[in-house]
């Protein structure tokens, strides 16, 4: 298997992703995957022979659309280190709004429900920063319960977990209901980047024609679990900021706050029960 020096490795490599339309800094993520050292250490050590074909094998699968964070195995969220795969969706920087948002909501010693869980790293990572909550995750999908059980076991968190299409199997009061649910419109779901329409399971992105298909029934179910101080915190797609307003009035919410992103969009709302809805 043919060697070569890690500097000329690097620039070949990085000069074919630029060529492939991909952002030059997965060969050095990926490289420093293989020889599992920083990126700071491939800098320092241009000299040294590296394989490599190890690294061909992974550029091939990120040419032919692959999302990064499966290729690697891994990706960062709120500052922990989560695996990830095709069992769920990849952990997005906007979500870390909506943990954000619960973290500064729950009261003391609260209890906490995070509807479709996927990779586990909203309720972990809640929990993780508030070991004070009870939170509880739960998903339709026993797969992506298997991933969110590794990486509770991987980072020493105590939340629970469980199978429920949303609340269904779901006893007890919440005093925070938080959930990135699906939300993108079938119709912009078909022209979402190869990457995130081929590789990421469709349950998670899409519940149907309108996008706010999930969140209806969340809305629903949210009444009979909510304690009456309570909020609903939900992650939003783009533009759905009316929808959700209209929404939230036609099932007896009130629109406490939507919560900007780095972007400036709209992207968390907070709900209350209305009093005579509890």
């Amino acid at each position: 298997m043919a060697s070569r020096r890690l500097d000329d490795l690097r620039a070949s490599r990085r000069d074919d992703a630029l060529r492939h339309g991909i952002n030059p800094r997965d060969v050095d993520l990926l490289l420093s995957d293989l020889l599992e050292q920083s990126i700071a250490y491939l800098y320092a050590h241009g000299e040294l022979l590296v394989q490599s074909a190890p690294l061909d094998a992974r550029l091939a699968r990120r040419y032919a659309g692959e999302p990064l964070q499966y290729i690697r195995g891994h990706t960062e969220f709120y500052s922990r280190d989560f695996l990830v795969d095709k069992r769920a969706l990849i952990p997005r920087p906007e979500t870390e709004l909506l943990v954000e948002a619960a973290i500064e909501r729950a009261p003391a010693h609260g209890h906490v429900v995070d509807i479709g869980t996927g990779s586990g790293c909203i309720a972990i990572s809640i929990e993780r920063e508030r070991s004070d909550l009870h939170v509880l995750s739960v998903d339709r999908s026993v797969e992506a319960l298997a991933l969110a059980s590794t990486n509770k076991a991987r980072l020493e968190s105590r939340a629970m977990l469980a199978a429920s299409d949303l609340l269904e199997s779901v006893r007890g009061t919440f005093d925070v209901i938080v959930s990135n649910p699906p939300y993108v419109p079938l119709a912009e779901y078909e022209q979402l980047a190869v990457e995130v329409r081929i590789h990421e399971p469709r349950m998670a992105l899409t519940p149907g024609p309108d996008g706010t298909e999930i969140i209806e029934r969340i809305l629903d179910e949210a009444h009979a679990r909510l304690e009456p101080r309570g909020c609903v915190i939900l992650e939003v797609g783009y533009g759905q900021e009316e929808a959700i307003r209209t929404l939230a009035a036609a099932k007896r919410y009130d629109v406490e706050e939507f919560l900007p992103d780095l972007a400036g969009i709209p992207r968390v709302v907070v709900l209350s029960a209305h009093a005579e809805s509890r």
